[in-house]
């Protein structure tokens, strides 16, 4: 059984091909669990969360992802794991790959997909909120799918904003560090957060008609990236119902305040790729995405490295 590193893993995945990948399988469909979660105590620090994550394709493939969080580490990275792809027949291992490698191109991918159905089609400027592993993942997934041209980066630390606009130097478009967050929101035309941020960064007061909001972090009930005012004004969109109804303070806590109903969550991305949901309708309209994770992205995504890995160059 061969083993994948990081850098393997990103090789294999341009989003040209990984996007539209993860459309197919959410047309398809596949038997995906709930996934375990388990947070283990460590005394003295925040607790470590291991996640198993199993979906499968009867007659197919199969796959798990298993990874760790551990937000107190400081000498190697917080998240770690592993994917492992089988043949569901035999139940045969056939491929290991770096799992965080997997999960940050997957998540902006599955962003990138909703903004297809859900970002104005002219939209050209993107503001990123959030400096960290995803940040140049999204700026370049939603490049793929909208005529981006300006991106505008807000982080609480500006040098590190300045070094992913340089980062990303390589790519066709116009970088702007900025340090005024309202400002810059009620400028862009995608508004893509991705934070570990406990409270809540992003303020529907600052919205304007017309934008798309794609928001990544907050993966706690305990955690936020948009206020009550967001969630409220917008059309919300979600890639599971039952994940992100529990897993993320940016639908939980409002859900439990009774600022939104379940009944507010308009469509998942099953039924956005399975055309039961028209996505954005007008021109004017607010909507958000809300991203938690499933494991049939990380399912399609191994599937693609797979292809990718064992096609002759």
């Amino acid at each position: 059984m061969e083993q994948l590193n990081a850098q393997q893993v990103h090789a294999a995945l341009p989003f040209e091909r990984l996007i539209p990948a993860l459309r197919q399988a959410f047309i398809q469909g596949a038997t995906v669990p709930l996934r375990h979660h388990h947070d283990m105590a460590h005394p003295g620090h925040r607790e470590t969360t291991l996640l198993l994550m199993p979906a499968w394709q009867d007659g197919d493939k199969a796959g798990v992802k298993l990874v760790t969080v551990a937000p107190h580490n400081q000498d190697r990275p917080s998240i770690q794991g592993i994917y492992l792809l089988l043949d569901l027949p035999t139940g045969t291992p056939e491929l290991m790959m770096d799992a965080p490698a997997l999960t940050a191109r997957r998540t902006a991918a599955a962003s990138a997909l909703a903004a297809s159905y859900l970002a104005p089609k002219s939209a050209e400027t993107l503001l990123m909120v959030g400096t960290g592993t995803l940040a140049p993942l999204l700026i370049e997934a939603h490049a793929t799918v909208r005529p981006i041209r300006k991106v505008k980066i807000w982080g609480r630390n500006p040098e590190k904003a300045h070094a992913l606009a340089e980062s990303l130097s390589h790519l066709d478009l116009v970088f702007d560090v900025v340090d005024d967050l309202a400002e810059a929101a009620a400028q862009a035309d995608i508004v893509s957060v991705a934070t570990l941020s406990r409270t809540p960064l992003l303020k529907g007061e600052w919205l304007k008609p017309g934008q798309h909001i794609d928001l990544v972090g907050a993966y706690r009930p305990d955690m936020r990236e948009a206020d009550d005012e967001v969630v409220r004004r917008c059309r919300i969109f979600v890639d599971s119902r039952e994940g992100a109804l529990k897993e993320t303070g940016d639908l939980a806590i409002p859900l439990a305040q009774g600022i939104i109903q379940p009944d507010d969550v308009q469509a998942t991305l099953f039924e956005l790729c399975q055309q039961q949901h028209n996505g954005r309708t007008d021109h004017n309209e607010l909507t958000l995405f809300k991203s938690v994770g499933h494991a049939l992205e990380d399912l399609a995504a191994a599937r693609e490295v797979e292809r990718q890995w064992k096609e002759p160059s």
